[in-house]
């Protein structure tokens, strides 16, 4: 069954307000923040950097393109923190609104049944992440901070847990560095599921990936300023 689009892709449309929109229909600006990247990965996955390249790959699920995550890695950071990580190697960003498409595909992961997405990447031992896993503990479905130091919850509300199946589903990510306010939505885009607030990064790439089971990305849509001040990620930073 095709995922491409749900209601709630559409109402994503209606919230983010905009003068245009792309020839495929995705509004050119949200929250007042342009649109410098958007991928279906029909094209494939060559603006991403994985930290280990032979556990992810763009596949055809159901007749569309879809970013796996199939297995776990080689890739340790330098501190206790996920495992499988692929950076969109640009635009980097300051404030953004990041949206995408997830469906776990691991259903063996117990409590910690989980998916990630980063933001704020400077470097392997400088970023955050959100993790999304099922059951609430202080590292599992919260907001965290990886700062030269193992991972570190961040999260001011009490998150009710991601309620994963093996379907699709939304997610959001909304970061202001000025506040520091990070809001995490996780099919209800009027609710967040997590909130921090935190202005040690203010600006990084964006990732997918997973602490230590595997999933789908698709539909992936960032908002956002390009920080051109910025400096890239060679492929050999990425992985140290």
């Amino acid at each position: 069954m095709s995922h491409r689009p749900s209601v709630i892709t559409l109402l994503w449309g209606i919230l983010c307000i905009s003068a245009a929109a792309d020839e495929s229909g995705v509004p050119v600006s949200c929250e007042g923040l342009p649109l410098p990247y958007a991928t279906t990965f029909d094209n494939g996955a060559a603006e991403w950097q994985p930290t280990d390249p032979n556990v992810w790959k763009v596949r055809e699920v159901d007749g569309e393109n879809v970013y796996a995550q199939f297995k776990s890695g080689d890739y340790r950071g330098p501190y206790r923190s996920p495992f499988n990580i692929s950076l969109l190697k640009a635009p980097t960003v300051g404030d953004f609104v990041l949206k995408f498409r997830a469906l776990s595909t691991d259903p063996a992961g117990g409590g910690h049944r989980d998916l990630c997405v980063f933001f704020g990447w400077q470097d392997p031992a400088s970023y955050y992440y959100a993790h999304l896993g099922q059951v609430p503990d202080p590292h599992s479905s919260q907001i965290l901070i990886v700062n030269g130091a193992p991972r570190k919850m961040i999260t001011t509300n009490t998150p009710p847990g991601i309620p994963w199946n093996d379907q699709w589903h939304e997610v959001k990510v909304v970061r202001r560095v000025v506040t520091g306010k990070i809001e995490v939505y996780f099919d209800d885009m009027d609710k967040p599921n997590m909130v921090a607030t935190d202005k040690t990064f203010p600006w990084g790439c964006i990732g997918l990936g997973s602490f230590d089971n595997h999933g789908l990305f698709d539909n992936v849509r960032l908002y956002g300023e390009e920080r051109v001040d910025s400096p890239r990620f060679p492929d050999e930073t990425i992985r140290k």
